[in-house]
């Protein structure tokens, strides 16, 4: 199977993982809001960034460095493996004695029990990160698929079971540990690998090389991800963290899961092809292209449509989320830009460069936060804004360097798309706005008119404006 036609396959089957899983999970997340408080939810966005921080100790950027290097052998992989095992051992451990200091920090005494059931699972995903890693290697995501829907399903239901058997906060708990205990088993059933008794110190030393200047760029990366969430549920209520965490995960979810999917596949295809500047440039402008007109589109439409979508989906009880969720949107239109200019760091095996550009971003970014912490979280969240174009330019510019694809080439690849979302979004809005004042239309009939409308306009308007990605992907769907 040649290059083409084994990513084209692989993108399918990883976007049906990655979208079918988060379309369940969604719907799962959508019974949970329902019935759990916004402080419930609160509760569990505290741990995130402190379970984020222990899995990503864990692998210590090592799977990143197996999926990046050729002709891997069972050496490498059982080394890696017997690493991440000790280590999610050595981790949890540590977690469990700081627990009641991070329950402290919070003044949440619950967080104590609560983060000890949880980091479980460092223990847990570490018998499964090689056999995903291995998969990824081979671009096998129907593997992946079959494995992680069932999953998300299932631990799906028992979180709504617990939910409404008055566990709470627990329900949100148990899911998560149960659902990464189900991957784990289907892993060793379905990928075909198992370790062996090895590990060798020099393949070790060659993988850790490159991977711990990941895992500190990954730290940086985490830790200012979550630092929003850290200021807000330290200086303001966790109720109000409750909301900004629901905003920020149905925010997510276009940008990450169009990303998550994608790079699965793109990630081990650029490194394929990393040793060729001309093809590598053409392949992720196209990319870029692509994953832009999408994600622009679908994260504009989600601002236009936030209110009536929050009411019709978890209820009154979030409206305040909404203005939240509408600047989270308006951050990720730009988020493909940052991320896969990254990534063409890291198939270059410049870590090194990954490393300094995310400690200065991260530095400047946390200077920045708190210059805008007395005023509020909307404060924080006009700066999360403001510093994702910052990112952007940063990531692009050295990147760019690398492949001959300079910033000014890649605004204007993309700035098209970006207008026309835009546009198209203002004119649904106004007449939303009107025809919601004159007919007064169910949530649900608002959502379905301004969705199909809006759709209409952006891929009418694409078509006539000639855009590569409405071009590229006529090609690729219709093979013409």
């Amino acid at each position: 199977m040649n290059l083409k036609r084994k990513t084209l396959t692989g993108l399918l089957w990883s976007v049906g993982q990655q979208f079918g899983g988060q379309l369940i999970s969604f719907c799962i997340t959508i019974f949970l809001a329902r019935i759990l408080s916004p402080a419930e939810f609160g509760n569990v966005a505290m741990l995130a960034v402190f379970i984020a921080v222990g899995s990503l100790l864990v692998d210590s950027g090592l799977t990143s460095s197996i999926i990046r290097t050729e002709n891997t052998k069972q050496k490498d992989y059982s080394t890696v493996f017997f690493f991440n095992l000790v280590g999610s051992i050595i981790i949890y451990i540590m977690v469990y004695f700081l627990a009641p200091l991070i329950a402290n920090f919070y003044h949440q005494n619950i967080l104590t029990s609560l983060i000890r059931v949880y980091a479980i699972v460092f223990i847990i995903n570490s018998f499964y990160e090689i056999q995903n890693a291995r998969l990824m290697k081979m671009m096998n995501f129907k593997i992946q698929t079959l494995i992680q829907i069932p999953s998300v399903l299932a631990s799906g239901l028992l979180g709504i079971t617990l939910a409404l058997n008055g566990f709470g906060v627990w329900s949100l708990v148990w899911m998560n540990v149960f659902q990464s205990l189900l991957v784990a088993v289907f892993h060793w059933i379905y990928s075909g690998w198992r370790p062996s008794a090895i590990f060798d110190y020099q393949s070790f030393k060659t993988h850790f090389h490159f991977g711990y200047k990941m895992t500190l760029s990954g730290l940086l990366e985490i830790i200012y991800r979550n630092i929003y969430v850290l200021i807000i549920g330290k200086s303001y209520t966790i109720t109000q963290l409750g909301y900004y965490s629901r905003a920020d995960s149905m925010s997510q979810l276009p940008t990450s899961n169009i990303y998550v999917a994608i790079n699965k596949v793109t990630y081990p295809m650029f490194a394929s092809i990393s040793t060729d500047n001309k093809k590598l440039k053409m392949v992720y402008k196209k990319l870029l292209q692509q994953v832009i007109f999408w994600n622009a589109s679908i994260l504009i439409l989600l601002i236009v449509i936030a209110e009536p979508l929050f009411r019709f989906l978890i209820t009154d009880k979030w409206l305040p989320a909404v203005p939240y969720f509408q600047l989270l949107c308006l951050s990720g239109v730009l988020y493909p830009l940052h991320a896969y200019n990254l990534n063409i760091l890291k198939v270059k095996g410049r870590s090194d460069l990954f490393l300094k550009l995310e400690f200065i971003k991260k530095a400047l970014s946390v200077l920045g936060i708190l210059a805008v912490i007395p005023f509020g979280i909307f404060g924080l969240l006009y700066f999360q804004l403001f510093f994702s174009v910052i990112s952007a330019y940063i990531n692009s510019f050295y990147s760019g360097k690398l492949i001959e694809y300079t910033v000014k080439e890649q605004f204007i690849d993309i700035l098209p798309t970006i207008i026309l979302s835009v546009f198209v979004g203002l004119t649904i809005f106004f007449l939303d706005q009107y025809i919601n004042q004159t007919l007064q239309f169910s949530d649900l009939m608002r959502l379905i008119l301004d969705s199909i409308s809006y759709y209409i306009l952006f891929l009418g308007f694409s078509f006539l404006m000639q855009l590569n990605a409405i071009n590229d992907f006529k090609q690729l769907v219709f093979k013409r």
